[in-house]
């Protein structure tokens, strides 16, 4: 490994891994051993003092081994109804290969509201860096058995980004059936140049998918170059990896050839310009002096240093914070609606359940939800 590798540095890592990978598409069979390889080279970075989570596709066809010999999962309700029988045993395979090296998974089933709902993804994103504060591993995949076409993702790639950006990854890993992005097709042209390192996606660089239906191009890395697009901007790097040989991550660990895609900036400071950049806030909080201290500290807004609430915001929304005398001092994530935060200022955080019959944070507006100075104006 170089010393240039992302993989290198990274302290929160997704990965994800497409269906064939996981489970035979004729038979449904999980494939226990690429599994277990995978677990053992995740158990490596989690013995390391990383934090892994895993997306996984495969319940569909995982599904197969069990629906009717007459069922070819043509029909959206077969397929869903595949995805309901077989995650049940794909997560079981999973937390099976997990056990072997001392770590628990949890099962997540995500929906495209989930994630693209702003008060919807403040709950998914508290519930997994609760699981990672736990030292869980997370498996997460779409929840295929309700969601609609007009309403899903459709493909593990861009589910893997949106992952990798809601809980402000450092490296996203999608394991496919190439080894990175080429030239051109190399199914098609073989005088297709393997690309190592993409440090800017240009017109270029997106002309290289293709149109083809493999994972070297269109249909595969359309998407993988829609995956990277998002996880670059949130300050996340991205490789696309050959994963079929079982050890595929203990390779790409050890320098084996993918491509990444490389990060501009850091997660944090690219969440701190996202809430930065949104235009329109829907309500205001005033605080008291003792909390403007607290804020220029580097601490979280807390109720008890607010003491007036203006707008009809709601959890997840974009409120701005000024001091007593009117004066902008910042815009961060509301954590309560506007009529439960004001029934909680000036109060402890320890009096929140109490008053509202529920404790969501004990902070109005987290740290990491915050920004300050000028580029809150």
């Amino acid at each position: 490994m170089t010393a240039s590798s992302p993989l290198q540095e990274a302290q929160r890592v997704v990965i994800k891994v497409g269906s064939v990978l996981v489970a035979d598409p004729e038979t449904g069979a999980i494939r226990d051993r690429w599994l277990d390889a995978l677990a053992r080279d995740a158990a490596t970075l989690r013995d390391q003092g990383r934090q892994v989570l895993v997306v996984s596709s495969g319940a569909a066809a995982a599904g197969r081994a069990f629906l009717p010999g007459n069922i070819h999962l043509r029909r959206i309700d077969e397929r869903q109804a595949a995805s309901a029988v077989g995650q049940i045993a794909l997560v079981d395979a999973w937390r099976k290969a997990f056990q072997a090296y001392g770590y628990t998974v949890a099962q997540v089933l995500i929906g495209h509201n989930d994630l693209e709902e702003r008060r919807n993804s403040l709950n998914a994103r508290a519930t997994l860096e609760m699981l990672l504060r736990l030292g869980i591993v997370p498996v997460i995949n779409e929840n295929d058995t309700v969601a609609t076409r007009e309403l899903r993702y459709g493909d593990n790639d861009r589910l893997g980004a949106r992952i990798a950006q809601l809980v402000s990854a450092h490296a996203l890993v999608l394991l496919s059936s190439t080894d990175g992005l080429y030239s051109a097709d190399p199914e098609l042209d073989a005088s297709a140049r393997h690309i190592p390192e993409v440090s800017v996606i240009t017109p270029a660089i997106e002309s290289m998918a293709g149109e083809s239906t493999t994972d070297s191009g269109s249909g595969g890395m359309v998407t993988k170059l829609q995956a990277a697009r998002i996880v670059t901007a949130a300050g996340c790097s991205m490789a696309i990896a050959d994963g079929r040989r079982p050890g595929a991550l203990g390779e790409l660990l050890s320098g084996a050839r993918a491509t990444w895609f490389l990060a501009t900036g850091s997660p944090r400071t690219a969440r701190k310009r996202w809430i930065a950049s949104q235009l329109e806030a829907a309500g205001t909080v005033t605080i008291d002096p003792g909390a403007v201290a607290a804020l220029k500290r580097g601490r979280s807004l807390l109720p008890a240093g607010v003491t007036q609430v203006a707008g009809r915001f709601q959890k997840g929304e974009l409120i701005l914070i000024k001091d007593a005398a009117g004066q902008l001092l910042g815009r961060g994530l509301a954590s309560y609606p506007a009529t439960d935060a004001a029934r909680i200022i000036g109060h402890r955080s320890d009096e929140i359940e109490p008053i509202l019959g529920y404790r969501w944070r004990d902070e109005l507006v987290h740290r990491d939800d915050l920004v300050l100075g000028p580029e809150a104006a």
